[in-house]
């Protein structure tokens, strides 16, 4: 079963593999983000945290455009894609309990790039492009472009591309392992959506848990990461899930999640 929502400039489409896709629907406006998409998408993540019956988010833009970042226009007008508490387009700053992933065609530049960094997977078509171009315009990449995109490509590539604010090829992306799957023109979604349906076969707990020791643990030396992730996964290992992961593997049939 397929439920799909449509708001102004959000469609949100869940469907009964767990997946639930959000596209930006903006594409007279290059998919531009205004303050009503970022309330939206947040509400829509929202949605996939708390709904038992999803388990990954995909992320994407209708019209063959990723996002071309904030919406100038109303932004001239005294409106901004920042939320409080989320960062730009309800995402930049959130914590997505839940696996998300961005499905890109085209362009993704500025603040539509670091949507993209704040997703865990990036699948590309080969026609896409990713950048910062904020220093040709007195700004810098200030919602996670200037400390993600280093941890992600290796530091003076990104560092290049940041001072420069020329885009990255998804091909060249794709080499520098920013993506995870490239893909012909007008099939990022469809290879996103399948990624997404594999993932959703995994425990919940166990897929939150990976987020979370992923997010508390970058910065932290091996001893220190150890003593972090102790505590969840002495849970989970306690778990109905983990012990259905057991019994499913000795009765040779497909686990049953309940997350919990």
């Amino acid at each position: 079963m397929t439920t799909t929502e449509v708001s102004s400039d959000l469609v949100v489409t869940g469907r009964e593999d767990g997946v639930l896709t959000m596209t930006i629907n903006r594409p007279a406006q290059r998919n531009a983000i205004s303050h009503d998409v970022a309330v939206q998408l947040a509400a829509a993540l929202d949605r996939l945290d708390a709904d038992p019956s999803l388990a990954v988010g995909v992320l994407t833009g209708a019209g063959g455009t990723f996002s071309a970042g904030m919406d100038l226009k109303g932004f001239a007008t005294g409106q901004t894609p920042m939320l409080p508490g989320r960062g730009f387009g309800g995402l930049t700053q959130a914590i997505v309990r839940k696996p998300l992933i961005a499905a890109v065609e085209g362009w993704a530049l500025g603040g539509g790039f670091e949507m993209v960094l704040s997703c865990d997977v990036i699948v590309a078509a080969e026609n896409a492009n990713f950048g910062f171009p904020e220093v040709k315009r007195g700004l810098i990449a200030g919602e996670g472009g200037v400390f993600r995109l280093p941890k992600r490509i290796p530091y003076h590539v990104a560092v290049t591309a940041l001072l420069t604010g020329e885009p990255i090829t998804a091909v060249d992306g794709k080499a520098l392992g920013l993506v995870s799957v490239l893909t012909a023109a007008d099939g990022a979604l469809t290879a996103a959506q399948d990624l997404a349906r594999r993932i959703a076969l995994n425990a919940p707990l166990a897929l939150a848990l990976t987020k979370e020791v992923l997010r508390q643990t970058q910065t932290l030396d091996d001893a220190e990461a150890f003593k972090c992730q102790a505590p969840g996964i002495h849970t989970l290992s306690t778990s109905e899930d983990a012990h259905e992961g057991a019994v499913a593997f000795a009765e040779k049939r497909a686990p049953v999640w309940h997350g919990r």
